[in-house]
């Protein structure tokens, strides 16, 4: 059946689906070590409150047969297990029906995990990596030549997520179309990196034209992907560039390395693939039935982009299969940043000695210079700058983070990267002041070392306390 598949891109599947693999590891480790602060039992929104009062239908997960915190760590710890051997090449060593049960663990594992998962995998990558994860399945092993249609579909998937991307950002903020918005975004973006400061400063010209080569990798260079070599080639190595670009100015989870993943299958790596028998019936038939539902199921993606009320990172269906994408159809012009602080006096003052907890990626101490986290994901820290955009996105959380602090919860402050306090003398008050943050000029940040400058706003949360004595973890 030479029609049903590629054989000359054997090393780009190969290279996609390891490099895949990690991007699973990281999803699952950021799981297995955030989860409980999150979603256990004692966390800010508890999965067994969630499956309580949503149905499996709505949200299918296997969180509704069995909901507690080792439960969870156990699927993603064993989500970890099952990306290491999928890394490691164990796929290949399988027959071709195992290595597709063996693909299909890690995606339903995580798709388990982002259906309870609420506001906390509520992010644009948590569905790409379950849509890009569900086609894996079908790619093959060694066993077989990579199908043709499912390169076709990965291609349509990375279409979408340019061109919708593109698509947003035309239709929201003018600034857009006026070609300003990088004036403000390396400044305003949830998480920058080590480097947004530079990008921040680069010649406003410069920013110019960055905007106009990203409308031009977003809206017209996604077409060429279904074009034949070397076109298609050249129009996936410049998106992959755009992405490392990307990867550079900011910290955006995995987001800009999955999508860098997509693009390997276009590449068309050359190699030398091997001689294998043709693909069997029932895997031509599987494969063609997968390849059709989801053609149908995207039709409704497709209506979304071509929609003036387009939305962003939108799933059609509770397992995630096809989904509608886009960031940043609007751009902030100024930065907000919630501060918490702590303090052990009975009675609070203004001059009370109020100490200042500190986020790992989040802006805080003006001085500490930004980290680079992704593609580990920082859940809170990204909430947190949700939070100080409106307090209407912290409100199902916020209170039960600053109670958790206040009693001095091991799992929360694994979260932070520094609590003035001890876990076995917690504060006893707790306060939020909203601050706005701006870079520091090259001669600000000469003469003060720091890279920040930020000024008190007003008052975000009063001087907490708990009701009765601290429960201790």
């Amino acid at each position: 059946m030479e029609w049903f598949t590629a054989p000359d891109y054997w090393l780009s599947r190969t290279v996609f689906q390891r490099a895949l693999a990690c991007v699973y590891l990281v999803a699952f480790g950021t799981a297995a070590l955030q989860f409980r602060a999150l979603l256990g039992e004692r966390g800010m929104l508890p999965v067994s409150r969630f499956v309580e009062r949503v149905p499996f239908r709505r949200a299918p997960s296997l969180f509704h047969l069995r909901c507690s915190d080792r439960f969870f760590a156990g699927c993603a710890w064993t989500g970890c297990a099952v990306s290491v051997a999928l890394v490691a090449g164990a796929d290949s060593l399988l027959p071709l029906w195992a290595a597709m049960l063996l693909w299909l663990v890690p995606w339903a594992l995580y798709v388990s995990i982002v259906n309870v998962g609420q506001t906390w995998y509520g992010f644009g990558w948590e569905s790409l990596l379950l849509e890009t994860g569900f086609l894996a399945v079908f790619l093959g092993n060694d066993e077989v030549a990579p199908p043709f249609v499912v390169l076709f579909l990965l291609r349509w998937l990375l279409f979408r997520v340019e061109f919708g991307a593109g698509l947003i950002k035309m239709r929201g903020d003018p600034c857009w179309r006026r070609l300003t918005c990088l004036d403000h975004h390396h400044e305003t973006q949830p998480m920058p990196g080590p480097l947004s400061w530079f990008f921040h400063h680069l010649p406003k010209p410069l920013h110019r034209v960055e905007v106009a080569a990203n409308h031009v990798t977003q809206l017209l260079v996604p077409f060429l992907l279904f074009t034949p070599r070397p076109v298609a080639t050249a129009a996936a190595s410049l998106m992959i560039l755009t992405q490392l670009w990307l990867v550079l100015s900011g910290n955006f989870a995995w987001l800009n390395w999955l999508t860098i993943v997509l693009a390997v299958p276009a590449l068309g790596l050359p190699s030398d693939p091997p001689t294998v028998p043709d693909a069997p019936l029932w895997y031509v038939v599987v494969v063609l039935a997968v390849a059709a539902f989801l053609l149908f199921l995207s039709h409704r993606p497709v209506l979304n982009m071509l929609s003036r009320g387009q939305v962003m990172n939108r799933s059609f269906d509770p397992l995630h299969l096809v989904n509608t994408y886009g960031a940043f159809g609007s751009v902030s012009r100024v930065r907000h940043e919630v501060v918490i602080e702590g303090t052990l006096d009975e009675v609070p003052r203004e001059d009370s000695d109020w100490r200042e907890y500190e986020f790992r990626g989040k802006p805080g101490d003006p001085r500490r210079w930004p980290r680079q986290f992704a593609p580990y994901h920082l859940r809170l820290d990204w909430m947190m700058w949700f939070a100080a955009l409106s307090p209407a996105y912290a409100g199902p959380w916020f209170g039960t983070l600053v109670e958790r602090l206040l009693e001095g919860d091991r799992a929360t402050l694994r979260l932070l990267r520094r609590s003035p306090f001890p876990p076995d003398r917690p504060p006893r008050h707790v306060r939020a002041r909203l601050f706005r943050y701006r870079y520091t000029s090259p001669r600000e940040l000469r003469e003060t070392g720091a890279c920040w400058k930020r000024t008190y706003v007003r008052e975000y949360l009063p001087p907490t306390r708990l009701a009765g004595p601290a429960r201790r973890p």
